[in-house]
């Protein structure tokens, strides 16, 4: 009986028709970018992430707000300023993605790796390990300079035109072991029992069906837990990893690997979800702006919950 795999999107002759060739050039543009030294490169990010501030009026309202929220300490001139830097380094964080797709070996002699040795040592008796991770403005980037030290596969949520889905998932293969449907729960709790590393992402509001409300940057957010059941289910560990540019002009990046969460799960939801969140959170203090706060963090606010965006 042939092993079950996830779902690989396979390449079809209809995505020679018309209605595709718009994807294919914006392909050979995106491609030619990549052979562009980094000085001009962030020179583009810079300008896409200007027009993105002015055109975006919804994701910069998000972005200014959620920041509001999350770094009260934070001046309205201050908030403003990480705001648009959340946009630049959104737009060099494709770059980096480009890069680590078509042009990895930019990445030579830029990466460090803090805690490895924990990753390894969880891994000794054959166990899988679920990685918390959040979702950084670096994309896929963050994904090849992990690959560079282990093999990690990627939960994700398949895109809805047939042919961008295909043309990414080709593009990350290099990079990680699996990518696994994010409704394929069956395949990635077997991959968990295969002792293999899922790096997984519960930092975004999913509502209430997938998770609790608990504190992030002390402000109630609806928080996933899935990753308890994960646990409970394949006996996985869970550490968290996090990376994250430093510098711009000559960026290096750094992997920080931390222990093993102990006595995870326990009996009480929301007490584990508020401890995923505090790692998360200590993640983001680390490098801010390296997050996509354009995304409604707090969208779902039960009755009694004050609501966090006016619409």
């Amino acid at each position: 009986m042939q092993q079950h795999t996830s779902a690989r999107p396979e390449f079809q002759w209809s995505f020679l028709l018309p209605q595709y060739w718009g994807i294919w050039i914006a392909l050979t543009f995106l491609m030619f970018l990549t052979i562009l030294p980094w000085f001009i490169q962030r020179q583009l990010a810079y300008a896409l992430a200007s027009l993105s501030w002015k055109s975006l009026k919804s994701r910069r309202i998000t972005t200014i707000r959620n920041l509001e929220v999350c770094f009260p300490e934070w001046s309205p001139t201050e908030v403003e300023k990480q705001a648009k830097q959340v946009f630049v380094d959104m737009m060099l964080g494709v770059f980096e993605t480009l890069n680590a797709w078509y042009k990895p070996s930019w990445f030579k002699g830029r990466v460090q790796i803090q805690g490895l040795d924990a990753l390894q040592q969880a891994q000794a008796d054959g166990s899988g390990i679920i990685l918390i991770g959040s979702h950084s403005t670096l994309l896929d980037a963050g994904g090849y300079i992990c690959s560079q030290y282990f093999n990690p596969d990627v939960v994700y949520r398949p895109q809805n035109n047939p042919f961008l889905d295909w043309l990414i998932y080709r593009a990350r293969e290099p990079i990680y072991g699996e990518q696994i449907d994010h409704d394929d729960i069956r395949f990635l709790i077997r991959r968990l029992k295969d002792g293999r590393i899922i790096w997984y992402s519960p930092d975004q509001d999913f509502g209430l069906k997938q998770g609790v409300m608990a504190p992030f940057f002390g402000v109630p957010a609806a928080s996933v837990t899935a990753q308890r059941r994960l646990v409970k289910v394949s006996k996985a560990k869970v550490l968290s990893v996090h990376f994250y540019r430093i510098g711009e002009a000559d960026p290096k990046y750094q992997i920080i690997i931390e222990p093993e969460l102990e006595n995870y799960p326990t009996n009480d939801e929301i007490a584990d979800a508020t401890r995923v969140n505090e790692l998360l959170e200590m993640q983001l203090r680390r490098a801010p702006t390296q997050w996509m706060w354009f995304h409604r963090r707090f969208k779902t606010q039960p009755k009694g919950y004050e609501k966090i965006y006016k619409k």
